[in-house]
């Protein structure tokens, strides 16, 4: 949808816009690094496969200013109990500290896994009601210590 009145700039509502995403990041990273400069960034990504090349489970996190934000961890439903959702996070922060981060960042809705992270040395900063169902999403904060655990 577009509203164009004939003057000044034009509003455009439609589906993810890939370029816009690209210079929207690149805007903010530049305001962001002005107003605290830090400025390295970095992303993370850790797949973990079965003997047939099927996904296992999963992290992809990002980087900047010795902070880590996970966005995505998943585990399939089979091999849950098999401790690699522990394996992934501890694989993930360990690579946060090897780039010089010092705290990590995740939320987790209530029906998902806020009770693992808290098991992994997270606590709860706070929660965004709202979800779908009567749930809400839990915001976990966890520092990073020299050492893995």
């Amino acid at each position: 949808m577009t509203t164009d009145h004939g003057f000044g700039p034009t509003l455009t509502i439609g589906e993810q816009d890939s370029g816009l995403t690209g210079r929207l990041t690149e805007e903010l990273v530049a305001f962001n690094t002005t107003a605290t400069g830090a400025s390295e960034r970095g992303a993370i990504s850790i797949k973990v496969a079965d003997d047939t090349g099927e996904l296992v489970g999963g992290l992809t996190a990002w980087t900047w200013g010795g902070l880590c934000g996970i966005d995505l961890l998943w585990v399939r439903e089979d091999s849950r109990k098999d401790g690699w959702g522990g394996r992934i996070l501890h694989a993930a922060e360990a690579e946060a500290r090897r780039r010089g981060c010092d705290r990590v960042t995740v939320s987790s809705f209530t029906f998902q896994a806020p009770g693992f992270y808290q098991r992994h040395g997270y606590v709860e900063t706070g929660r965004t009601p709202g979800v779908p169902g009567g749930h809400a999403d839990v915001h976990l904060f966890k520092t990073l210590t020299g050492e893995p655990g």
